[in-house]
């Protein structure tokens, strides 16, 4: 199947971005590969891997702990990427920066420095239906040792807000909310800065889950105006095991540390400690510079596209999957093509179980995700236990949506429906 080679709007060859990823050459079976999964994680490009690579042939050491020139290049290596991330957000203050291992740790790290420090019996916390399991289950957790009642607001059918449910949802009393940028199941985008003015005219503090809206929209938290945010580098096209939690400097400095240990202490003494400064007081033990490194080299190539040529790229494809699955018989697509979307199309073929579907589009090479998509509660909302979801990124074509098409045409058959 060939690649398309121009894009609407005079971008830059579409093969050139591809061939950036080594992973996307690969035959499998014979066939071309088609990744159609980049919800949950992206591939790399070339520039990312050549930048973990040299750092670990290079620049291998504990950062921070040592004063000779390798330790001293592996802490400036980790200390600029941490600035990298902050110019990618356009944080104001590089010590707002703690890197995680992801975003699930992220909010992890808010909820238990956050909030059982601060929210109590009679308060509530505020969560949209749309959350990843790891913006859900950590308030549930918090709720239920400190008191505060968790609260529910629900989209509509289509999977958008209404005006109605936001301001019914998040009043008086409410202490936080917590919601995501993008959902992962329907690639909807929520309308964040109404969403986050509602909940500072209550006095509640904000969290923005950005995992899927990272690598597709250019997030800016002087705008998006949220108190705390959170990502992960995998889906950014960075490695695994890395992840940014973004914070308000007056909320971190007021947050006790989530782990203890080694290196994010000012002191220890037998009976009692003092913590480090910003950010270290939030990076115990042995970070992971490898991954930070691979983080600030996927955010300069991201930078090298531009958000704009993402976007455009990204939206064209979006829209001719959609016309293209929406004309197949005994297919149901959920959500709407109306709005502002990123990245995520979810489906399901009758009579089909979604599992059965994945493996089946497998066998022509096509990668999709099968199951709840860790947003179970979600998805019993729209009625549903399973889903099949394609999930886009920069590197993905038309043709890519062409194949997919082609291969859904063959489950039922494959099922014994005959059509």
């Amino acid at each position: 199947m060939k690649l398309r080679t121009t894009w609407e709007g005079g971008c830059s060859l579409i093969d050139e971005i591809v061939k950036q990823f080594p992973l996307l050459q690969m035959q499998q079976d014979g066939k071309r590969l088609v990744y159609l999964d980049s919800g949950a994680t992206t591939q790399r490009p070339q520039a990312v891997l050549d930048a973990v690579q040299h750092f670990y042939e290079h620049d291998n050491a504990n950062p921070h702990r040592g004063v000779y020139q390798v330790a001293e290049r592996a802490t400036a290596a980790y200390e600029d990427s941490r600035t990298e991330v902050a110019a990618f957000l356009n944080a104001q203050k590089k010590e707002e920066i703690i890197f995680t291992r992801n975003a699930t740790e992220a909010l992890n790290l808010i909820a238990y420095s956050w909030g059982l420090h601060n929210l109590k019996a009679g308060d509530k916390v505020a969560v949209s239906i749309l959350e990843h399991h790891s913006n859900l289950i950590p308030w549930q957790q918090v709720c239920r040792v400190t008191g505060a009642e968790l609260v529910i607001f629900y989209t509509n059918p289509d999977g958008t807000f209404s005006d109605e449910e936001i301001e019914k949802k998040i009043t008086k009393g409410v202490k936080l909310v917590a919601f995501t940028h993008v959902s992962n199941v329907l690639g909807l985008v929520s309308p964040v800065e109404k969403i986050a003015a509602r909940a500072h005219a209550v006095g509640a503090v904000c969290v923005l889950d950005c995992a899927q809206s990272a690598p597709h929209i250019k997030l800016d938290v002087t705008k998006l105006g949220v108190d705390f945010l959170a990502f992960s580098g995998h889906k950014l096209y960075s490695p695994l095991g890395i992840g940014v939690l973004w914070g308000r400097k007056e909320l971190l400095e007021e947050m006790p540390p989530f782990l203890t240990g080694g290196d994010m202490i000012e002191s220890v003494r037998e009976q009692n400690a003092t913590w480090a400064p910003l950010p270290q007081k939030f990076e115990a033990g042995t970070q992971n510079a490898g991954g930070a490194v691979g983080l600030a080299a996927a955010i300069r190539w991201i930078n090298s596209v531009g958000f704009e040529t993402i976007a455009r790229r990204e939206r064209d494809v979006y829209n001719y999957a959609w016309e293209k699955l929406s004309k197949l018989p005994h297919l149901t697509l959920y959500g709407t093509p109306e709005g502002e979307h990123a990245g995520a199309i979810a489906f399901n073929v009758d009579e089909a179980h979604p599992h059965d579907v994945a493996s089946i589009l497998d066998a022509d090479a096509v990668c999709v995700r099968a199951g709840h998509h860790c947003a179970q509660p979600l998805l019993h909302h729209m009625g549903l236990t399973a889903c099949c979801r394609a999930s886009f990124a920069v590197y993905n074509t038309r043709e890519d949506v062409d194949a997919l098409t082609e291969s859904l045409l063959k489950v039922r058959k494959w099922l014994g429906y005959g059509a």
